[in-house]
């Protein structure tokens, strides 16, 4: 288990030792060691600050936007998958307790996992502190998705959005090509998109499903001209090599 000193600086909030402790236990965890509370309540909390952190900001944010859309786009940036992704960058897995079955099947990777305990996070940083201090928290991790749902256009995923924008180019069709590697209890999935023939992004997961959404991303970034997650470069009209 690493410092939790650590893991508040990266988050940049204060939050009391006791309720620290609280927010980062698997109910795994707790069940293997007497019934303890669990960050359950706190993730019940830190969901709803979360969901209205995001939709007011989308409400002040884009006054002629229609409610399908600004609920689109909401549902891009509080989905599992986009929490689990900033726990991961992040590297939440590292300080939560887990019972040692969810330890053995690689618990602090799985999507769920992160995702509920980011938003356990979130509500421990409310009772710790304030709400203005957990919308701030809120807003320091989730504006850069926003950010990228403006971008999706119709879409609610990268899939779908990659899938237009090829399609308005007439590039061609779309194909995954993945690979998974590791042992059957922690797989990390690494996927290709190409289009026409062409390789356009590369992403990684720990379901092909999440390593095909990040090599959409990629893809849509190289296509764009919007700023890449990986170091590699290409321009928008240009295939990119891996």
């Amino acid at each position: 288990m690493s410092s939790t000193e650590e893991l508040l600086k990266r988050l940049g909030v204060s939050i009391d030792a006791g309720t620290l402790r609280l927010a980062l236990t698997h109910r795994s965890y707790a069940y293997e060691n007497g019934g303890i509370p669990t960050n359950e309540r706190l993730e019940f909390l830190g969901d709803s600050i979360l969901g209205f952190s995001v939709t007011d900001a989308l409400y002040r944010d884009n006054p002629s936007l229609p409610e399908g859309d600004l609920a689109k786009r909401r549902s891009a940036v509080v989905s599992t998958r986009a929490l689990a992704g900033i726990g991961r960058s992040l590297g939440i897995g590292d300080y939560i307790y887990l019972g040692q079955g969810e330890k053995l099947t690689e618990g602090k990777n799985k999507a769920s996992i992160l995702a509920d305990t980011m938003e356990a996070l979130i509500g421990a940083t409310y009772v710790s502190n304030d709400i203005e201090t957990a919308r701030q928290l809120v807003m320091r991790l989730i504006g850069p998705l926003l950010k990228d749902a403006a971008a999706l256009g119709a879409g609610t995923d990268w899939k779908t959005s990659i899938q237009e924008l090829a399609a308005s180019r007439q590039l061609g069709s779309i194909h995954y090509v993945v690979e998974g590697s590791g042992p059957d209890h922690a797989r990390t999935f690494t996927a290709v998109l190409e289009i026409g023939g062409n390789a356009y992004g590369k992403g990684s997961g720990h379901s092909k499903k999440e390593a095909e959404q990040e090599a959409a991303a990629d893809a849509w970034r190289v296509l764009s001209g919007a700023p890449r997650a990986v170091a590699a470069d290409a321009s928008a009209d240009s295939a990119a090599t891996y």
